[in-house]
């Protein structure tokens, strides 16, 4: 008998619709009791929803709906004992879900074990355990898919509030919110969940589908609207696929289907987009080609000062492979930031305003290290060489500006200006200082600004006040205004 065969059994829909409603259920709900770092009691409701059956079992027989009432009434029975002993008793609250769910669920077997064993009683502590999904009834996919519709349009309903105490308790409580009533609320929903999902996976096996489908949706993406759709898209998935393989492999259905979740997760680990161990190695690889560019471009900056920039001279001193060394030389040439002729290497205008901005970045950052960290200089190259790489411009200008425009780091060596600034900018001195404009600008528009302004090279000035918009500068009695913007790109000499 072939799949299609078989799914066109009665039974089999039944099966299907059953568990494919579960898998989407608990992939939505699950979200919330991951972020919410509430796995265990998902597991301990799940665990000690036993009791609520055999009590129910006792008063109206082997019925749905009373199995339902039971198993709802002892799932909050159970949340409210966690909570209270975890408020009110000197217990940690891993062990207070441990003592309680292990209790609930150990009364549980032994009821049902009890009640088994009087003739005629068909209650096997098996399906409660692993589910039996093959065995689901109508009356158990009316319940199934009542209760879906009601968790499903809860999450939508309050949607805002779920939200803003899973990330905000504290703002949640300040805004009137009552963070206590919605956590009950959703160990409410749980608790209807893990009914829902007796018959499909079972009390042992519901935490994989709540747990597994929402952790591999936020591996995929962070923002919470896409989780939920797509932890219910790989419920679904996991559910109906799981289903299916049981029956192909004539096997058991619940295990199946954590097993098909299990390894969606972990073909999610391998290749998410973002959080994926193949993307984080790739990324990985990128960013060592661009630290051993960029290691290539401050070295032969080293070397210019001193002379020739050889090829040799580079498979010398830097601690990569000669043939990878070509490899970027050729890549750096291209990108017109060197230029290789022979064994000479050539810095272009673009590579060396790079390189000086690599060499800015790890002398700051040793710098700042000394200054602010109290490391000693034998403590702080390896660390800025790591960090030079990663640095962005906006931080480097906060970490000059904190260290108050340092020109030599710690080793005495000149801190290069920041590239296309001057060195010793106006904006930099301080009130009161006397100066005169350098000969040398940055470029003609600056010289040309400053001669509208009327103020000439080799002139003795003085800044007379600053704000944070403007700089008023005294030229032999006359008061010239000059905007901070211009001001920062006007270079000064003692």
């Amino acid at each position: 008998m072939d799949l299609f065969e078989i799914l066109s059994n009665e039974w089999a829909m039944r099966a299907l619709i059953a568990s494919s409603m579960v898998g989407i259920m608990c992939g939505v709900l699950g979200c919330f009791i991951v972020l919410r770092n509430m796995s265990l009691i998902g597991d301990a409701l799940a665990h000690a929803i036993l009791p609520g059956v055999v009590i129910a079992f006792i008063f109206v027989g082997q019925s749905t709906l009373g199995f339902f009432v039971g198993s709802v009434t002892a799932g909050l029975f159970t949340a409210f004992l966690i909570t209270w002993i975890q408020h009110n008793v000197k217990t940690k609250n891993d062990a207070a879900i441990g003592i309680v769910f292990t209790a609930m669920f150990s009364v549980g077997v032994i009821g049902i074990s009890w009640i088994s064993r009087n003739q005629g009683v068909h209650l096997d502590l098996k399906d409660f355990l692993f589910g039996n999904v093959l065995g689901v009834s109508n009356e158990d996919i009316w319940l199934t898919t009542g209760i879906t519709i009601y968790v499903l349009l809860s999450v939508v309903v309050f949607y805002r509030y779920l939200f803003i105490t899973t990330f905000q308790p504290t703002i949640a409580a300040t805004m009137g919110i009552s963070v206590k009533l919605v956590h009950y609320f959703l160990m409410l929903l749980l608790s209807f969940a893990v009914v829902a999902s007796l018959r499909t996976v079972g009390v042992i096996l519901v935490v994989a589908m709540l747990i597994t489908p929402a952790s591999t949706a936020l591996l995929l993406t962070d923002k919470l609207q896409r989780v939920l759709v797509i932890s219910g898209i790989l419920g679904f998935i996991t559910a109906a696929s799981g289903l299916i393989l049981a029956i192909l492999f004539e096997t058991t259905p619940g295990p199946a289907m954590v097993v098909v979740a299990t390894l969606l997760y972990f073909i999610a680990v391998i290749f998410a987009p973002s959080k994926g161990l193949l993307f984080k190695y790739i990324r990985k690889l990128k960013l060592q080609k661009k630290i051993n560019k960029e290691d290539i471009l401050q070295y032969s900056l080293k070397l210019k000062r001193k002379g020739t920039i050889t090829v040799s001279a580079l498979n010398d001193k830097l601690s990569i492979s000669p043939s990878r060394i070509k490899k970027l030389l050729n890549e750096l040439s291209t990108q017109k930031l060197l230029s290789v002729e022979g064994n000479e290497i050539k810095l272009s205008r673009t590579g060396t305003k790079k390189a000086t901005k690599l060499v800015r970045a790890h002398r700051l950052w040793e710098t700042f290290l000394v200054n602010k960290m109290g490391l000693t200089e034998g403590q702080i190259h390896e660390d800025a060489h790591k960090f030079e790489h990663l640095l962005t411009e906006d931080l480097l200008d906060e970490i000059d500006e904190d260290l108050d425009f340092p020109k030599r780091d710690p080793h005495g060596s000149p801190i290069p200006s920041k590239v296309g600034f001057p060195d010793y900018p106006l904006a930099q001195l301080k009130s009161k200082s006397l100066f005169m404009i350098s000969q040398e600008q940055v470029n003609d528009q600056i010289t040309s600004e400053l001669w509208e302004l009327g103020l000439l090279p080799d002139t003795e000035l003085s800044i007379k006040s600053k704000s944070k918009e403007k700089i008023v500068v005294d030229q032999k009695g006359n008061e010239i205004q000059i905007p901070l913007t211009l001001a920062q790109m006007i270079n000064t000499k003692n």
